[in-house]
């Protein structure tokens, strides 16, 4: 396997977190981790993002990568910073190239046929579904990867705990990434690493 597919392959959930303090970084990761969610996708939408990543790296077990990646400064910030991984909402040739010259796991948002195209062109095969219900939810996915059999991937956005299980049963799909797993403000830990087993738990 690759190494981004083995990524997408350890836990059916990739909770896609939005935090603005830092110090809620170590909380959040360690009951992800506990509840069976290792990989941990930060998005740069938030100023604290890269310090958040910083004390994620720290928590044993978690594999922490960075999302909202739009362009180089974002890839090379979030490389410099420890990432381990990148998740973008979308794909550019620029930020494509650049990626595959770093040698870092990469996982570029696609919505249609010619994005994945796009990718394939770079070397890709592993992508993000993106925004998943948006683009026309599972029917959509179905039509688009049919064409791609080489192609996997991590549909992200308007998915939740009861939906995903629809989702994990397409043979594309690896994985989801999923926001409901953590809420936003002060972290709750019991109730995030109760969400974080039931998402860990969900068949594929």
């Amino acid at each position: 396997m690759t190494p981004i597919e083995t990524i997408m392959r350890t836990a059916p959930v990739i909770p896609v977190l939005v935090i603005d303090d830092a110090a809620h970084a170590k909380p959040i990761a360690q009951a992800l981790v506990a509840g069976g969610l290792r990989v941990l996708e930060v998005t740069l939408r938030t100023a604290a993002a890269l310090d958040v990543i910083r004390e994620m790296k720290s928590v044993e077990g978690a594999i922490v990568g960075a999302g909202t990646v739009l362009n180089e400064a974002d890839l090379k910030a979030s490389i410099d910073a420890g990432s381990e991984f990148i998740v973008s909402p979308g794909l550019t040739e620029a930020l494509g190239k650049a990626a595959v010259a770093s040698g870092i796991p990469f996982l570029p948002g696609t919505a249609n046929a010619g994005d994945i195209m796009r990718g394939l062109d770079l070397g890709l095969t592993h992508f993000k579904f993106f925004p998943a219900e948006a683009s026309g939810g599972i029917s959509a996915l179905k039509a688009i990867s049919a064409p791609f059999g080489i192609a996997k991937f991590c549909p992200t956005g308007g998915i939740s705990l009861k939906t995903a299980p629809d989702w994990l049963a397409l043979d594309p799909v690896l994985c989801v990434g999923g926001s409901w797993v953590v809420g936003k403000g002060a972290p709750d830990v019991a109730t995030i690493e109760a969400a974080a087993r039931e998402a860990s738990a969900l068949p594929r």
